[in-house]
């Protein structure tokens, strides 16, 4: 759960940006915008296989039916 209110506090951080970039027209913002993007795209990554390691284990695991 950690991960996920990482990647909304980072979502939430960029707020400024949007509104200068698409409001104010300002190009830094973007660059700002599309560097934070890529931060979160990363983050997700790891959430993505921190879930499927857990599956995983989970799967070998679980007792035979």
């Amino acid at each position: 759960m950690e991960k996920i209110n990482e990647i909304k506090a980072m979502l939430d951080d960029m707020g400024k940006d949007l509104e200068k970039f698409y409001s104010k027209g300002q190009n830094s913002a973007g660059t700002r915008l599309r560097k934070a993007l890529n931060e979160v795209r990363k983050k997700c990554q790891e959430m993505r296989n921190d879930i499927q390691t857990i599956r995983q284990e989970r799967k070998t695991s679980a007792p035979a039916s």
